[in-house]
């Protein structure tokens, strides 16, 4: 879903954040170490770094009785790393503090020593202190559960509905009727009783509608759901987000407001196609678009894209590469199909076998650039309807442009990116 609208950059730079936490998360998971010398410390916004340190130290002093000599020094190797990582830190930032640290195995069957620190994306209300032989990331990936879901309401001259979505799940939580007057009353009536009584009714509706809201998406005094969308058919949807009676922690949520022509599902169900506002630019054909890693890298390099999106689990690596004789760097981008095809490495016109200077996932390398290039970041995942169709369609990468650019007016041979192919993706 494109974030656009009041949160908009925000929200995106948030996308990236999320993206960085999941391959996290994943690393971590499969990381295993020998004996209990791996640690996991959540320490929650308003915790006090002294009582953490207090509670290290009590640790280290149990930590010194056990009995095996290699765990016994690897866990106190662990504590002590923490208490290290902890120190960097005069109070707990305002989102909480998340420390990992142990000795891991490698695949090589070597040792290797991981510490990691960091605030998270949001705040998260655990407390945690695990040592084990393995992370424990259960905390993080339910904050990311948490933060994956939007929030809908569809209102009209008809009634209100209240819904979520999360990946391609959709649930209506409450929906409600309402009878407003019309804008001509019946004769016999003064108009200016009829006015004002309509107004009224107008008023109360909008008063509802922001009751209800709180109730539908403020849970333990916080916002349940990472944005909103108002939809509706009428100028409700405006009133309701330019009024004083909508709670302001929701107000600063809301990331779209879209015109509808239903009320009701129909309504809900037309909001969310909205809400993705790529496919709104493909099927206008406006021009302003790109897609595959030839035409996306063309288009950030002209500055020309506004909206960078890239599919979560883009198998892409970029590979920066030299020729040693003529002092020349190339860059690749190829799938794991292509990197098998190992005359990708050597010079095309000398036969010269190039030297690797870097490789990195190309969605980890677009994650440290996208701000360079003037763009914002969409990471979109393939559960949802349109996602499913920008993966197979659109092989996961693409983005909205500021102006049409005339793509046929390059020559792949001429640039320094290798060709891609969508059929081998």
């Amino acid at each position: 879903m494109a974030s656009n609208g009041v949160d908009g950059e925000t929200s995106a730079d948030r996308n990236v954040e999320i993206w960085k936490i999941k391959k996290l998360i994943k690393s971590l998971e499969a990381a295993r170490g020998n004996g209990t010398s791996m640690i996991s410390l959540i320490i929650p916004p308003k915790d006090q770094i002294p009582r953490v340190s207090k509670m290290l130290a009590d640790e280290f002093g149990t930590a010194s009785n056990i009995k095996s000599r290699v765990n016994r020094l690897s866990v106190l190797g662990a504590i002590t790393s923490v208490q290290q990582r902890l120190k960097l830190y005069n109070k707990v930032p305002p989102n909480g503090l998340v420390i990992y640290c142990g000795t891991i195995v490698t695949d090589e069957g070597k040792e290797k020593k991981v510490n990691i620190d960091f605030e998270p994306f949001r705040p998260i209300n655990t407390s945690l202190y695990l040592c084990d032989n393995k992370f424990h990331t259960e905390a993080l990936t339910a904050l990311l559960a948490d933060d994956n879901k939007f929030g809908f309401i569809v209102m009209d001259g008809n009634g209100a509905l209240f819904g979520t979505l999360s990946g391609n799940s959709r649930e209506v939580l409450h929906k409600f009727n309402v009878d407003l007057p019309k804008k001509h009353g019946r004769g016999g009536q003064s108009a200016l009783r009829f006015a004002r009584l309509r107004m009224e009714k107008r008023h109360n509706y909008v008063r509802k509608v922001a009751e209800v809201t709180v109730q539908m998406f403020i849970s333990n005094d916080k916002v349940n759901v990472s944005g909103l969308v108002l939809a509706g058919s009428a100028d409700f949807k405006t009133e309701l987000s330019q009024s004083d009676m909508f709670d302001l922690r929701l107000q600063q949520k809301i990331i779209k407001i879209v015109d509808v022509s239903y009320g009701g599902e129909n309504g809900f169900n037309q909001a969310i196609e909205l809400a993705g506002r790529y496919f709104d630019e493909i099927s206008q054909d406006t021009g302003r678009f790109c897609f595959g890693v030839d035409d996306t890298l063309r288009a950030l390099e002209m500055g020309a894209v506004d909206i960078l999106i890239v599919w979560e689990n883009l198998d892409i690596t970029r590979y920066l590469l030299k020729n040693h004789q003529t002092d020349v760097e190339i860059i690749l981008h190829l799938t794991p199909e292509q990197e098998k095809d190992k005359t990708h490495f050597l010079d095309k016109d000398t036969g010269v076998e190039l030297e690797l200077q870097e490789s990195m996932p190309l969605l980890e390398w677009f994650a440290n650039n996208y701000k360079n290039f003037g763009s914002t970041l969409e990471i979109v995942t393939d559960k949802s309807q349109e996602g499913a169709q920008f993966v197979k369609g659109f092989g996961g990468i693409g983005g909205i442009l500021r102006y049409q650019v005339d793509f046929q007016m390059f020559d792949p041979a001429l640039d320094g990116f290798d060709e891609f192919n969508l059929d081998d993706y």
